[in-house]
Order: structure tokens, then C-alpha cells, then sequence
């Protein structure tokens, strides 16, 4: 049951989630020679036929205290607390990992390699070089890489395990989460809440997204390309090397112009009308070409090449009408138009309805809360320190098809919270459900404890009280 102290904060407690991220590889203090001398001989408990050293309860505490879960203890009294506590939690986890047996569940290398090597994968990404990661490795006594990556296959592998058994033993009614009071929720908070991290500041917001609109003369100049291209196509040009050439469509153009398999529903109507037919409208044939037709993203031909149940496989030529800096001028001012007409008591929804890229598949109301600093860099640029109620307009990158073609925001923020300490009432039900949980799991616990050989020497202790307890199986 060894474990290294640079990367304790893998092991979990039995109820916890999976962690999406682990820490650097750090060097591990050299121990003094009066931890030599206990850790030499040093278990703290058996549980059934497995020990825990005293190496392993002073990894998992220095854990739990580089990780913030718990303070720093500020002496010997204190200390010997968060070693009796750590250690209940890693008895608890061994007796529930040692119930994965009974209920047959295994997790094997396949089930969580993917997560150790992009695991392994970022922390490699953290050093310049790879005699830096190797030397980081071998500091932290973590061997070498292939050593580092098999260790935390094996903590992966447990932390699973782990769930899987809780998992199970929920579905089997056999952790069952016990009743919690408002004092228990209270005390609990007022234990944990200085090590919480604070709230981020967050936002929700309603936005008008207007796309940039060709000038009339530049679409029409577009419809007669594509007219003068379906004239090619209809005299025998080949629709792949043509598409190749004329096709303005990022996603297409190097295939040839394929669009794959498609059901109805997958493109705008204006496509689904000639692939699955509508009202009064029979659909393209195997190998007939479209009239040229019109989206919001410009001018096509279609070609339908195989059809099967429900699904349409075709190709396409899209030409798109060119915009330029005066038309992205225009819509900058149109923008700022809209934005103004917002301040002056025009209703959202009437000018969502006019001017909002609906075409483009963009949100007008995000009232989910948005952490600031997870937007976009456009989006955090634009807000700046707007508060509830401001109204903005800003420039945003385009869309994938059209990257060199901007789009601009009108917003208004409906929240925005500054973040700072959590509170009670905003986690009661969380730390209400997270003790009704771990509550359940400690009482079927406390059952395996009656049924498996346990010995606990609180005598290796930081205190030197001579303790023993044993319970054993009858």
C-alpha cells in the first residue's frame, strides 16, 4: 500500500468524485531521523490482510494539508488529530476496496488508460525539457516516466474501484444517506469554509449577434457565378474538380464538395427542400443537380448522389458574396444603433427579431452563469466592468465557415456577480447532500468493520499514549 507523497492528493475518499487534474511532481522533504526511526517499523493498522504504514498516513495527511482540505496542525495534539482522522478515512476506503472482491467488480488498465496518459500528457507539458520532467520524477521518488505513468494507472485504477463499489452498493440499497440537521450543515460549513476557494465573478447576459450583411450589388454578383457554374455542370464539367476550384466552403471544398450522410433537420430548410422534397416539392433523384438556391450563407448547387432511409448523401458548391471593410463599418454602426435603441426602452425581443444572426445558430439569452475569465477573450474584452443592467456592443471573431468576416454583439447583462467568499445558504443543500452521503457510506462501514480483521496501533502515533483496538471477524 505504499504511496508517494508528490502526488497523495490521488487518493480519494471513498464517496468522492473523480479528479480532473492532478498536481505537478514536487520534491518530497528529506525525513528527519526521528521519522527514519518510526518509519522504519512503522504500521499503523491491518485491515484483513492488508497493512497501512505509517509512510502511507503521513503521504495521505501531507495530502489532504497541500491540497487545503485541512490547516497546517500547529502541534503535536493537532497533529495526532488529523492523523486518527486521516486514518479512519484510509481504513474506511481498504474495507470497501476490499468489498469489490465479494461483489465481483474489477476495473481494468483499458477502463482509465486514456485518463492517465492525458494525465501524464499535461504534466509532461509543465517542463521545457525532458531531462527537466525526468529529473522532476526522480525528486518527487517517482522513478521514471514509465514508473510514474504505471503509478498513477494503479491510483486511477483504485479511485474507480472505489466508485464502482459505492456505486453498486447504493443501487443494492446498502448505503443508504442518513438524515442530516441544519446545526450538522452549519458546523460543517464553519469547519471547511476557509479552505473553500472563492466564488469567481460570473455573468448571464442576453445578446443580439448581427452578422455582417453583403451590400445587394455583391450578392447578386454571387448568384450570377453560381448561375454561370451550374451552366458548366449541366454542359458535363465534373462537379469535383469543379467544386475544388469554386466552391467557397471550408468544410467541403478540399472533398470535392461532400456533405456526407444527412437527415432532414440537419441542414436550414432551404437545403432540406431539395434533398428530402416538401409541400408541393419532390426531392432531387440519385445525380441531379439543384437550380441554384439561396441561404444566409450564400448561393448553391446541390448534387444528390445515393439515397436510403431517412438519409440523403450529396455534395455541394457554395458561393459566397463578397463583403468588405465598409460593409463591417456599417454593421459596427448598425451594432451601436441597436444598442442605443436597447437603452432607450425598445423591447429585446423586437430587436432580436429583426437583427439577430437566427441563420447562424447563435444564443440570444445565456442566463446560465458564466465565470468572467472562462469567456471568450472577445466576450471578456467587450463586458469589461459592465455591471446588471449595462448594455454593450463589441466586435467577435466570425463563424467557422467565414473566420475572416467579424461579427458584433449587442449585450445586456442581466447578473453580474462579483464572486467572493461562498456562503451558507448558497452551499446548504450541497454540504447537506455531501454529509447524507458520506453519512450512508461510514455506516455501511462501520457493518464491514464488524466482519474483517482490523487493528489499529494508535501507539505509532504522533502521541506516544499506548492505544491498541481490534475488532475481529466472528
Amino acid at each position: 500500500m505504499k504511496r508517494i507523497a508528490a502526488v497523495a492528493s490521488l487518493v480519494l475518499v471513498a464517496a468522492g468524485p473523480v479528479a480532473a487534474q492532478q498536481p505537478v511532481p514536487t520534491a518530497k522533504p528529506p525525513a528527519t531521523p526521528a521519522e527514519q526511526s518510526v518509519l522504519l517499523d512503522g504500521v499503523v493498522a491491518v485491515v484483513g490482510d492488508q497493512t497501512i504504514t505509517m509512510i502511507d498516513l503521513k503521504e495521505r495527511a501531507l495530502g489532504r494539508i497541500q491540497r487545503g482540505e485541512v490547516p497546517k496542525p500547529a502541534n503535536d495534539s493537532a497533529e495526532r488529530a488529523l492523523e486518527i482522522e486521516t486514518l479512519d478515512d484510509m481504513i474506511q476506503e481498504e474495507l470497501l476496496v476490499q468489498k469489490a472482491a465479494d461483489l465481483k467488480i474489477e476495473v481494468t488498465d483499458a477502463d482509465v488508460s486514456q485518463m492517465v496518459d492525458r494525465q501524464v500528457r499535461e504534466t509532461r507539458a509543465k517542463f521545457t525539457t525532458e531531462s527537466e520532467y525526468r529529473t522532476a520524477l526522480q525528486q518527487a521518488s517517482l522513478g521514471t516516466p514509465d514508473e510514474y505513468r504505471k503509478f498513477m494507472l494503479d491510483q486511477y485504477k483504485r479511485r474507480f474501484l472505489l466508485e464502482k463499489v459505492v456505486d453498486q452498493l447504493k443501487r443494492d440499497g446498502k448505503i443508504v444517506p442518513i438524515q442530516v440537521t441544519d446545526a450538522e450543515v452549519a458546523a460543517e460549513f464553519d469547519r471547511s469554509k476557509e479552505f473553500l476557494p472563492p466564488k469567481p465573478a460570473t455573468v448571464t447576459f442576453k445578446q443580439i449577434v448581427i452578422a455582417v450583411q453583403p451590400t445587394a450589388a455583391a450578392k447578386e454578383a454571387a448568384r450570377v457565378r453560381a448561375e454561370s457554374i451550374l451552366v458548366r455542370l449541366k454542359s458535363g464539367a465534373d462537379f469535383e474538380q469543379t467544386a475544388r476550384h469554386e466552391s467557397m466552403d471550408p468544410l467541403s471544398k478540399e472533398s470535392g464538395g461532400d456533405l456526407g450522410w444527412a437527415r432532414r433537420g440537419k441542414n436550414v430548410p432551404e437545403f432540406d427542400r431539395w434533398l428530402f422534397g416538401g409541400p408541393f416539392v419532390a426531392p432531387l433523384a440519385p445525380g441531379q443537380l439543384s437550380a441554384v438556391f439561396e441561404t444566409a450563407r450564400g448561393f448553391h448547387i446541390v448534387r444528390v448522389d445515393r439515397v436510403q432511409t431517412g438519409e440523403v448523401k450529396a455534395h455541394q458548391i457554395l458561393i459566397v458574396p463578397a463583403v468588405d471593410s465598409a460593409d463591417i463599418a456599417r454593421t459596427a454602426r448598425l451594432a451601436d444603433s441597436v444598442a442605443d435603441r436597447l437603452r432607450h426602452g425598445v423591447s429585446f425581443d423586437t430587436l432580436a427579431k429583426k437583427f439577430h444572426d437566427y441563420a447562424g445558430q447563435e444564443e440570444t439569452s445565456l442566463l446560465t452563469p458564466w465565470v468572467r475569465d472562462s469567456l471568450p477573450a472577445s466576450y471578456q474584452k467587450g463586458f469589461g466592468t459592465a455591471k446588471a443592467g449595462d448594455i454593450v456592443s463589441f466586435q467577435i471573431p466570425g463563424s467557422s465557415q467565414r473566420p475572416d468576416v467579424p461579427k458584433f454583439v449587442v449585450a445586456q447583462l442581466v447578473t453580474a456577480d462579483e464572486g467572493g467568499p461562498q456562503t451558507l445558504g448558497e452551499l446548504k443543500s450541497a454540504v447537506r447532500s455531501d454529509l447524507a452521503n458520506r453519512g450512508g457510506v461510514r455506516r455501511y462501514v462501520d457493518t464491514l468493520k464488524k466482519q474483517t480483521f482490523v487493528a489499529i496501533r494508535y501507539d505509532a502515533l504522533t502521541s506516544k499514549s499506548a492505544e491498541l483496538t481490534k475488532s475481529a471477524k466472528p
